[in-house]
């Protein structure tokens, strides 16, 4: 029985992954500006998240 990395695994899924949602992304309709939207929905609030992370540890290194 062959046994499978876990490297391998996640390489595997997320090459599956691209394939999958470029596929969705050129489809026909509504498809390719629901996938924008929503990557610019993520983007954004990762970046929003990221800098009240980004402060919180800072202000954990700073006096008053």
């Amino acid at each position: 029985m062959d046994t499978i990395t876990p490297l391998n695994l996640v390489v595997d899924n997320v090459t599956e992954m691209v394939r999958i949602f470029t596929d969705v992304a050129m489809g026909a309709g509504a498809a390719p500006l629901l996938i924008l939207v929503g990557a610019l929905l993520v983007a954004f609030s990762m970046g929003v998240f990221g800098v009240l992370t980004l402060g919180a540890v800072g202000s954990l290194f700073t006096s008053n």
